[in-house]
């Protein structure tokens, strides 16, 4: 995701008058910019911190939905209007099956020592923003039974 298009976004959204929707972009936009900062790279911020950015702040909205009061049906609402918004940004995470495909095809001979910390130390930096660590963690746990 470019930083640009969040911002275009944005401005769309705040022509439409629509505040939900723009309030969502901006917190994307906000996180984003702020990881370019503390990165160093204020100006051209690349579209894998972007994307860490929008990863990261989908899965604190997932938090927030799961922790909010069953009572609280405002706040809930409000949650999943944004988590909608999130995922449209968001990258697209491989699947369970694409994962076991990735790992047979590229890790093979790490597999075959059926040691769960060493193939998830050797699989994680590749598939990190790819897919999701549970769901890596799930079809690793399948091969070390």
């Amino acid at each position: 995701m470019q930083l640009e298009k969040l911002q275009k976004d944005m401005m769309k959204a705040m022509k439409a008058h629509d505040k939900a929707r723009k309030e969502s972009i901006s917190v994307l936009y906000s996180a984003a910019k702020k990881v370019g900062i503390d990165q160093g790279c204020r100006d051209d911020i690349p579209e894998e911190m972007v994307d860490a950015a929008i990863l990261k702040e989908v899965k604190s909205v997932k938090e927030q939905i799961e922790t909010c009061p069953a009572n609280r049906t405002d706040l809930l609402e409000e949650y999943k209007a944004r988590l909608a918004v999130f995922e449209e940004y968001a990258p697209k995470m491989m699947s369970a099956e694409e994962v076991e495909s990735f790992l047979k095809e590229k890790h093979a001979d790490v597999l075959a020592s059926g040691n769960k910390g060493m193939i998830m130390k050797t699989v994680m930096p590749e598939l990190k923003g790819k897919a999701d660590g549970k769901v890596i963690s799930e079809v690793v746990a399948k091969f070390c039974k």
